[in-house]
Formats: structure tokens, sequence, C-alpha cells
């Protein structure tokens, strides 16, 4: 079974949330559902469904196909799936196209892909605007 959360993260390394992840403690399968809270260090992807809060000392990933309702702290969130509640991320938040989120979001910074939906608040530090060089063909 891949580890992957089933998302195109391009093949330039360094700035991408999941470049500085070596694998995943914790993973809720597709299948899976949980309720409760998730707390501690480590990475965690959610491919199933997932009622409740953490407080995660690293990255949360909720992939594509990943629900998660309840309210998320961690240092870093990386969202494909769909989201209720409020997104807490102490350092970066990446949201991919195929997102849905309703609820909060708030962090130092926060890249939305074209195409993801966000139906709610934004609360975000420093503004930095840049062109993003994975996708531009070759420069003459």
């Amino acid at each position: 079974m891949s580890r992957e959360p089933g998302i195109n993260l391009g093949t330039s390394k360094g700035r991408r949330i999941l470049d500085r992840v070596e694998g995943f403690a914790t993973s809720i399968g597709p299948e899976a559902h949980f309720r409760g809270t998730i707390g501690g260090a480590g990475h965690c992807i959610v491919h199933g469904r997932v009622e409740g809060d953490c407080d995660i000392d690293g990255t949360l990933v909720i992939a594509e196909g990943g629900q998660w309702i309840g309210e998320v702290v961690a240092n870093h969130v990386l969202v494909a799936g769909q989201v209720e509640g409020r997104l807490m991320a102490r350092e970066k938040m990446e949201i991919v196209s195929t997102a849905r989120i309703r609820g909060t979001l708030a962090s130092r910074v926060i890249a939305i892909a074209e195409g993801a939906v966000h139906d709610g608040e934004l609360q975000m530090g420093d503004v930095t605007c840049f062109a993003d060089r994975r996708d531009a063909g070759p420069t003459a």
C-alpha cells in the first residue's frame, strides 16, 4: 500500500509539506472510522473518517477521500480531502485542488491550489507572493 496521499506533489524537493515526511507514524485506513482525540509526535495520514480533535507535533495529511470533522492543530497540515471544523498549522498549510473545507483556516503560511473549495474564515500571517516553477516549462 502506498504511503502517499494520492496527489501530485511535483518532483522538486524542499518547499512542499510532504518533502520533509519520511513516513507516517499513524495511519487511518480508507475503511476506518475513528472517533476521539489524536495527539503526540509523529506524522499522521487520514484516508478514512475522523470525528474529533487533534494536536500533533508533526505533519497531518487528510488524503483525497479522507474526512475530518473537528479541530486540527499540527505543525504542518496538508488537505486533499474533506474537512468540517477549524484547521490550525503552526508552520504551513497546503490545500490541494481536491480539498473541500468548511471552517476556519489559520497558519503563518497557507497555499491554496486552484480548484480547492473553502467556505469559512482565513487567518494568516505575512503574505508572500511567489511564482510556482514546478509546472513551468524550460526557460530560455
